[in-house]
């Protein structure tokens, strides 16, 4: 699976897929040995391969095609731009065609070859990520082509001798698929031990992506098998995919806040206006908490902005694990989050505000030896008591952020409930005594 990512939270296309989780390799000691072993391996692999096979025209001819037609996919998408959050390419239509083809030596150069014209054309990322993004790929493709070669000995009968051979090939991609997915899967975790493990493994959508990019690799193959020439054939199409990909995840990233992957202010509001309709259209109760990180100030003072980032992205983390599926979560600004709550009355909307205070007080994020602790304060308002929209519950809950600062932060408070002034009594009138008819 070809996942190209430079600050995202889920996307998997090696370590370059934890930018936010991952921003400084010295952080994480175990982390540093994994990359370190994993690259190591891969240049083991590369030496011992290469030293046990025969190079023939042939096989660098194909390999150069393959190699061109991702090039060409590259170029052709380049200027559409990558977005800074998740990205998703379909590159193993040709990392898949070269392990099924050639020799298992070619599989370990593959992403070598594409990773490098990513950094030059496409975006220039901290090296070690793409270092790591090409082992990766390159232990998992030399994995397939391996057990592809131990039961197909001659790949050009991949189109014929009936559908065996193809089910094998079908069957090397899927362990190519999981082995990708499982080293980067560990090196997520190794940066992140509180990140949970379905967050780095497979979602409804990466599934389909994954079987997308599966059936493109076999197909390529089966092409490229029967006549080199119609590589041009299958470029169009992969070329087509890859555009539309890029286009629905720069839609997606224009949403998103880069450093947190939370929904931005912009898209937050819409979805919460939306929420807000459809609460009134069916009388549910609906709830909305305004949090803000204690102090924050003084984390970017001390520690830096980078480690500030780091804690920014572990809250939105807690705040996602914490929450459910549909709970409108998103980044307000600087230091503070807002969460709709849609179907929550007063006593759920505080016991999930009381939740995520304790979970965030026991967060610790790493910086240069200590560990850093923060706390937060949350302000909770409902709809229909105290307000009926969006401004209303926003003003409302911001009242109660501020009362909870100044109860000492740390806390979790709803608005005073603002009584009417009390209707002022009029004054009796001046009673008049009786007048006396002797006078």
């Amino acid at each position: 699976m070809a996942v190209t990512s430079h600050a995202s939270i889920k996307s998997r296309d090696g370590v370059s897929t934890l930018a936010c989780r991952w921003p400084l390799l010295g952080q994480r000691r175990p982390l540093v040995g994994y990359v370190c072993a994993t690259v190591a391996l891969d240049l083991a692999a590369i030496v011992l391969f290469a030293a046990s096979t025969e190079f023939t025209w042939r096989d660098v001819l194909t390999f150069g095609a393959l190699m061109g037609c991702g090039a060409v996919c590259i170029e052709a998408t380049r200027r559409l731009g990558v977005p800074a959050g998740v990205s998703r390419d379909l590159l193993s239509a040709w990392w898949l065609p070269v392990a099924l083809l050639l020799p298992p030596v070619y599989a370990l150069f593959a992403p070598i070859v594409l990773q490098i014209l990513l950094q030059v054309r496409v975006r220039a990322t901290v090296l070690y990520r793409r270092v790591f993004s090409s082992a990766a790929i390159g232990l998992a493709g030399c994995t397939a082509s391996v057990v592809f070669h131990w039961f197909v000995e001659d790949p050009r009968v991949l189109p014929q001798d009936g559908g065996l051979p193809i089910i094998y090939a079908v069957v090397a991609s899927v362990l190519f698929c999981l082995l990708n997915i499982g080293l980067i899967a560990i090196a997520a975790h190794t940066a992140d031990p509180d990140i949970a493990w379905r967050e780095v493994l497979w979602d409804r959508e990466s599934v389909l992506l994954d079987i997308v990019e599966l059936c493109l690799g076999v197909m390529v193959s089966i092409c490229c098998s029967l006549n080199l020439g119609l590589l041009v054939l299958t470029l169009p199409p992969v070329v087509l995919l890859q555009r539309s990909l890029l286009h629905a995840q720069l839609q997606a990233a224009a949403r998103t806040d880069a450093k947190t992957g939370l929904l931005n202010a912009a898209a937050w509001q819409r979805e919460a206006d939306t929420e807000i309709v459809r609460a009134r259209r069916t009388g549910d109760t609906l709830a909305l908490l305004i949090i803000d990180i204690d102090h924050f100030k003084r984390v970017n003072d001390a520690h830096g902005h980078l480690v500030g980032d780091q804690v920014l992205v572990g809250l939105a983390a807690t705040l996602r694990s914490q929450l459910r599926d549909y709970d409108v979560v998103g980044r307000f600004g600087g230091e503070e989050f807002v969460v709709l709550l849609p179907g929550a009355d007063m006593e759920e909307a505080c016991q999930v505000a009381e939740r995520l205070r304790v979970h965030i007080s026991h967060m610790a994020v790493p910086a240069g030896g200590t560990l850093i602790r923060v706390t937060i304060s949350v302000g909770v308002a409902l709809m229909s008591i105290h307000g009926d929209d969006l401004i209303d519950l926003l003003a409302a809950a911001d009242l109660a952020l501020y009362r909870a600062k100044e109860l000492g932060r740390d806390q979790v408070c709803v608005p005073v409930a603002q009584q009417p002034p009390p209707f002022p009594k009029t004054p009796p009138p001046p009673r008049s005594l009786p007048k006396d008819p002797n006078l």
